[in-house]
């Protein structure tokens, strides 16, 4: 197996080449689904719907996400930088929607494990022991 990265001495180049398939982040992504863990294994699976939409774009450096949620008053999108290192991905937020930017205030560095496939993408919340506790299902729409 060959693995080789193209970076430009930036921890935000995302591009990763495997057996001749390009991995990037960049494009745009539609959350496909839930998983929910306990004791390691995946417990629950919520399928996103019409009534729950959320979306993320990539770009070779900077992120912004959106979520509609039907019966929700609330709006919520945050856009910001990101890296990845190794499986990790992190995001770090600027700014974002009203009720987004006192989350802010009070976390802008969000770190996921990150399982990353040509049109494909999990990140996965862990905790501080190193167990997975939820994860959002992404699938490249562009």
């Amino acid at each position: 197996m060959c693995l080789t990265s193209c970076k430009n001495n930036s921890d935000s180049d995302v591009n990763m080449k495997t057996n001749s398939e390009e991995l990037t982040m960049n494009g745009v992504w539609k959350l496909a689904s839930y998983y929910n863990y306990k004791d390691n294994q995946i417990v629950d699976t919520i399928k996103a719907s019409d009534e729950y939409k959320q979306i993320k774009i990539y770009t070779k450096s900077k992120v912004m996400w959106s979520r509609y949620k039907e019966a929700d008053s609330v709006d919520w999108f945050g856009y910001g930088d990101y890296f990845i290192k190794e499986d990790s991905l992190t995001e770090i937020l600027d700014f974002g929607s009203k009720s987004m930017n006192k989350a802010i205030k009070e976390q802008k560095r969000f770190v996921f494990e990150l399982k990353l496939n040509q049109n494909k993408f999990s990140q996965v919340q862990i905790d501080e022991e190193g167990n997975p506790i939820y994860a959002e299902n992404y699938e490249r729409i562009e």
